[in-house]
């Protein structure tokens, strides 16, 4: 198995995350439940910052979207890194949490007018601007507030296929997001925001997709976005002082994936900046990435309950768990593949093929097909790995379920970070009209 953080195998055969058996967590929290391994969680954070910092002016930022909740926003402030949003929801997160406002980004292909307002109040660092709709707005919104020097980037399409799946690949040319760069629409938003009374152009952001596993994209992204800051001096004679090149860095789920690190992808995108600077002759700008999943992701596991099996004669064995696609719908949407262990059966031989289904009343509810694992009875708990970016944040109460508890674990000790949702919190905004009582 491809261990991360604190997981280990104890001496009782189980796997043991952040200093506690998980089978002990399943009993005193209930399953399904997302554990998530602080120190794991803090040792990413710590590395990507020294990896970027080592090469110079750079800042990390977290995307909120991957796993978003005050305590984790907390551990995340507290190792200088910047905050991704994309919501309002997301923004009044970071607010509640203490997050330092000035260093959040405020993303999106579609911001509110009230989002916006929102973001203004509460003095959000950077707005990227998507498009000459969401340009015109915020200067508007701006002029009515008496809001001057609202720092903004200009998001950019830069063209680039990173070989990710459809769904997740952002950086195209046809693609919902940003100004594209080849047919002259990105310049001439350049010359829009420059034109702004209310607003400063901080800078420029691009975004290429997201579980990419080679550097080459992340090193061409780079030398196209530099020869656009060239463009850019030489057209209207502005310098771009700080540039935002994205992520989408992988992550291991399952046997053939190969991630590279946070060391060998910041000597990339920082190498390349300072070579096109020097040789395009313009001043290299402050860089900013964010990682995406790679920072939440590999330090969050689920465990579920095994219940019911059925076996189809000469086909497959199917077992059951009392989760599935509302509290992870990515298999169901991507195909995505986890690897997974029986966590009290973690040292024995994983030597029974089986399909793992969800609970949801629906035939695409499957969490994981064709996987080893150790003969599995009801009462069992699965663990799936990898599980720490996207599951909470895209769960539902598909099928009218309670969302899961999230639990913190480090040095012996578990913390509820989410409250599991009752029945009572499903119908909680629920309304009868008088007419029906």
């Amino acid at each position: 198995m491809h261990y991360t953080g604190t997981m280990r195998i104890s001496d009782k055969g189980h796997l043991e995350i952040g200093g506690i058996d998980s089978v002990d967590l399943a009993k005193k929290f209930g399953t399904p439940l997302w554990v998530i391994d602080e120190n794991g969680l803090r040792d990413n954070c710590r590395r990507v910052k020294n990896a970027f910092d080592s090469h110079g002016d750079a800042l990390v930022i977290y995307a909120s979207k991957t796993l978003s909740n005050m305590a984790i926003l907390k551990i995340v402030a507290s190792h200088g890194l910047g905050l991704d949003v994309v919501s309002g929801g997301e923004i009044y997160t970071a607010h509640k949490a203490g997050f330092p406002m000035e260093k959040v980004f405020f993303h999106g292909n579609n911001k509110s007018v009230e989002e916006l307002i929102l973001a203004l109040t509460v003095n959000v660092g950077r707005i990227v601007i998507d498009n000459f709709y969401e340009l015109n707005l915020l200067e508007e919104i701006c002029e009515k507030l008496n809001i001057h020097g609202q720092e903004v980037y200009l998001r950019i399409t830069p063209g680039v296929d990173a070989h990710t799946h459809d769904f997740v690949k952002t950086g195209l040319i046809d693609s919902k997001f940003g100004f594209t760069l080849t047919d002259g629409q990105a310049l001439k938003g350049v010359k829009t925001a420059l034109e702004k009374e209310h607003l400063i152009l901080a800078g420029l952001h691009c975004h290429i997709g997201s579980q990419i596993f080679t550097l080459e994209p992340f090193q061409h992204t780079a030398a196209i976005m530099m020869k656009f800051l060239y463009d850019i001096k030489q057209d209207l004679g502005f310098e771009i002082r700080e540039l935002d090149l994205g992520g989408g860095l992988g992550i291991y789920y399952f046997a053939g994936d190969e991630p590279s690190t946070y060391e060998k992808w910041a000597e990339t995108i920082m190498n390349e900046v300072a070579k096109q600077a020097l040789e395009l002759g313009i001043t290299k700008p402050k860089v900013i990435v964010e990682p995406g999943r790679s920072i939440a992701g590999p330090v969050g596991t689920t465990l579920y309950t095994v219940g019911s099996h059925k076996v189809v004669e000469g086909i497959r064995k199917y077992i059951a768990v009392d989760g599935g696609m509302a509290d992870n719908p990515r298999p169901a949407l991507y195909g995505s593949k986890y690897s997974a262990i029986i966590a009290n059966k973690a040292n024995q031989t994983a030597d029974e093929l089986v399909s793992v289904a969800g609970k949801c009343c629906e035939s695409g509810d499957m969490l994981a097909w064709n996987v080893n694992l150790p003969q599995p009875e009801a009462g069992d708990i699965l663990a799936v790995f990898a599980t720490g970016a996207y599951n909470y944040s895209m769960s539902s109460n598909y099928n009218r379920l309670p969302r899961p508890a999230m639990v913190l674990v480090a040095d012996g000790q578990a913390d509820v970070i989410v409250a599991r949702e009752s029945y009572d919190d499903i119908i909680r905004n629920d309304r009868l009209p008088a007419r029906l009582e």
